[in-house]
């Protein structure tokens, strides 16, 4: 697995590295943690195919999370019907559901959400999962694929980044590999609680995978593979 993920890092740098260097210019994030993110987030979706595929075939079918109630009980939407009540809200859910159905055909996990429900939708998009519950007030985003290109992707990932780190290490310039973690994990989690656990749980933060390790462990392992990665 090892392998495979400092393979999926050299994939980002070779095609993205350069556009990911003028992203975080002048920001205290850095190119590490932008790596780590886009492989926690995605790479178990596009890992076997993006050797034989182009770029925007990758960036295409980075959607997923179709997770409704109860985990999303304070985040909108909660499921369909609440999503077409908004401005727009049918025409997303069309854009979502298709999302779930295309994923699906690579991904027998989604496959299998699409076919027992025909009302499951995806509700993160782009490699760096923005989250439908930015719909509102960023339709275009979401209903123009524009999730579906690079740069659209990384610039709401930056904005969640600066911002968080913003809040977590006001006036840093940079951050030093913990504090980006911290970061990262505030990505997955918000600050509020980021905040909160800083000093006791330490990474141990964000979703839980299967195995029982926190988003937050990921992230420090996967930005110290990519730290190995990037030249100086």
């Amino acid at each position: 697995m090892a392998t495979a993920v400092q393979d999926g890092m050299q994939w980002m740098l070779d095609n993205f590295g350069t556009r990911i260097d003028a992203a975080v210019k002048n920001t205290p994030i850095p190119k590490a943690l932008i790596i780590a993110i886009g492989i926690q987030e995605t790479f178990y979706i596009w890992a076997k195919m993006y050797k034989t595929a182009t770029p925007e075939e990758v960036l295409g079918v980075c959607v997923g999370d179709t997770i409704d109630f109860p985990r999303r009980a304070t985040a909108w939407p909660k499921d369909r019907a609440e999503l077409e009540k908004a401005t727009k809200g049918k025409a997303m859910f069309k854009v979502a559901r298709a999302a779930l159905e295309r994923i699906g055909k690579i991904n027998s996990g989604y496959k299998k959400v699409a076919d027992n429900n025909e009302d499951k939708f995806c509700h993160g998009f782009g490699m760096f999962q923005y989250d439908i519950q930015f719909f509102k007030e960023d339709p275009d985003f979401f209903l123009n694929s524009t999730w579906a290109t690079w740069d659209g992707t990384l610039s709401r990932g930056m904005k969640e980044l600066t911002g968080a780190a913003s809040s977590l290490f006001p006036n840093k310039s940079s951050l030093t590999h913990d504090q980006a973690v911290f970061v990262g994990i505030a990505y997955n989690q918000g600050v509020k609680r980021t905040k909160n656990g800083m000093d006791t749980k330490k990474f141990k933060m964000g979703f839980k995978d299967d195995d029982g390790i926190f988003y937050g462990e990921h992230i420090d392992s996967f930005m110290k593979t990519a730290e190995a990665l990037i030249k100086p």
